[in-house]
């Protein structure tokens, strides 16, 4: 991940970047059992372009998986993201990862994020993660709202790639949760006929939608084939119960895995 700071923002810090992402990567595998990327959900190739990713607030991981993906699958970009500007004078080392401030539900804090995401998406090499939801919402509302200042940000920077992202933290049969991810398809609103920001708004929400509710399927059926696996927690039930099961595979001469399906229907 690039740290440049020719939009004017604080330059992002490369070494306090690698400092969070590795406690995120660990806080990940202690408290989750893998993190699943959809097969048919891959993030897009690079185009050249600025790129916005706008994905549902699930949950107060979110910030933890988007730097995950980012170091992952955009290495070479500099990723940015709004924060409330009261938490960002609390904890100001998160300037340094890339936050900028924003006054949430303000006319004045609007203008100040079409200004600052305008200035972020002069640069090709630059990406925004935005959740326009503006709130945790549970991943089967619908229908979905969205705020306006993401169609409004289409209006200002036709040239950049909108891509949704669906995030769901489910449980399957181990006692850790999964990470279920999946990206759509990017959307370049300077291809398209839609220039109101009431109509890109809409445009956005049915994409994240869609993406969720593709997400949502690939989810229920639990199918590893239809996933990729990009990290991977700690597995297992319970001490005694994974005692008693490894004896088990040493009795019938079986290889021991601590994954709870491994012996599903046996």
């Amino acid at each position: 991940m690039k740290t440049a700071a020719h939009d004017g923002l604080p330059r992002v810090s490369a070494r306090a970047l690698a400092v969070f992402a590795a406690y995120s990567r660990r806080y990940v595998r202690r408290h989750f059992h893998s993190v699943r990327l959809a097969e048919n959900g891959l993030p897009p190739r690079d185009s050249g372009r600025p790129v916005v990713v706008f994905l549902n607030h699930a949950a107060w991981w979110d910030p933890l998986v988007c730097l995950l993906l980012a170091r992952e699958f955009f290495p070479d970009r500099t990723s940015r993201a709004p924060i409330d500007s009261a938490m960002l004078r609390r904890y100001a080392f998160f300037a340094r990862l890339g936050f900028f401030g924003l006054e949430p539900a303000t006319a004045r804090g609007a203008r100040t994020f079409l200004r600052t995401a305008t200035q972020i998406l002069a640069s090709p090499e630059n990406m925004l993660w935005l959740t326009p939801q503006g709130r945790f919402m549970d991943v089967r509302e619908r229908p979905l709202r969205l705020e306006n200042g993401l169609g409004a940000l289409a209006c200002r920077t036709p040239g950049a790639a909108f891509v949704p992202l669906a995030i769901e933290y489910a449980f399957w049969t181990e006692p850790r949760p999964e990470i279920l991810i999946s990206f759509g398809l990017p959307i370049i609103p300077e291809q398209e006929k839609t220039h109101e920001v009431a109509a890109w708004t809409g445009v956005f929400t049915q994409a994240l939608t869609a993406t969720q509710d593709h997400l949502a399927a690939t989810s229920c059926r639990r199918d590893p084939a239809d996933w990729r696996t990009l990290d991977r927690g700690k597995s297992g039930v319970a001490a005694v119960f994974d005692t008693w099961r490894w004896l088990r595979a040493r009795l019938l001469g079986r290889k021991f895995s601590p994954e709870h399906h491994a012996e599903a229907g046996r």
